[in-house]
């Protein structure tokens, strides 16, 4: 990768997480000022970065343009998105759309809740696979060596004290998501926030992504919750039939 690139792409990963100016990105990117503002020049005539003041730069249109190309290019996303909006609208919760890319989840799609307290997340974002219910359901869907070797290297911080740390604990639980085809996230993330998530099949019958149903606990007890969990099955078999895969038996 050419240095130009490296220093460009370094300027974009520090402004997504928000707004800087000039001393800041110079720094990040490990180049003098006047570097920096020659990268952004480019960067800002090509419309991945502007300037919503005079001092300030911030991403520009041109990368959620290509995010939502990217997004509206992953097949199970066109398959789900109708039957996201019937779950949410029979829930009345937070509903995402996940697939694995990585060490990480990555949410492609979401209906949010009915409710007046809503869930913080969004199209884009990346979750950690040890701790949600849509990363157990995603390593749930890879071969157990590939498993293993994932949750090996894996990191796996306690994000509550509800988090599964270990990695044969972990593991004992992802298989039991294999068997049983439904996952929980027992505030393993966020300690008020309980998730429950079924897997999406290809034609070949693999697991490509995972639908999950999330509640603030103020909202709905875990055991209310697990309820859904037969609606969410059926809502992925309805888009796994869409993707092409039919259950044998």
């Amino acid at each position: 990768m050419s240095q130009s690139l490296q220093r460009g792409l370094a300027l974009l990963n520090t402004l997504a997480e928000g707004p800087r100016n000039l001393d800041q990105l110079a720094e990040a990117a490990g180049v003098h000022k006047s570097t920096a503002l020659r990268l952004l020049r480019t960067l800002e005539s090509a419309r991945f970065v502007n300037r919503p003041d005079a001092h300030r730069y911030r991403l520009g249109s041109a990368l959620f343009e290509l995010a939502n190309c990217a997004l509206d290019g992953i097949d199970v996303r066109a398959a789900a998105g109708a039957k996201l909006r019937e779950l949410g609208e029979r829930t009345g919760h937070t509903v995402h759309l996940a697939v694995r890319e990585g060490d990480s989840a990555v949410y492609v799609d979401k209906v949010d809740s009915s409710r007046s307290v809503r869930m913080y997340s969004r199209t884009g974002a990346r979750a950690p696979l040890h701790c949600t219910a849509v990363g157990k359901v995603l390593l749930s869907g890879m071969s157990e060596q590939d498993r293993r070797e994932l949750v090996a290297r894996l990191e796996r911080p306690a994000w509550t004290e509800h988090t599964i740390t270990g990695a044969e604990s972990l593991l004992a639980e992802v298989d039991r998501v294999s068997v049983e085809g439904c996952a929980f996230d027992r505030g393993e993330h966020e300690d008020f926030v309980h998730c429950v998530a079924a897997g999406v099949r290809d034609p070949s019958g693999a697991v490509v992504a995972a639908v999950s149903v999330s509640v603030p606990e103020m909202l709905l007890g875990f055991d209310e919750l697990s309820g859904w969990s037969g609606e969410l099955r059926q809502a992925c078999a309805r888009i796994s039939a869409e993707l092409g895969w039919q259950p044998h038996g």
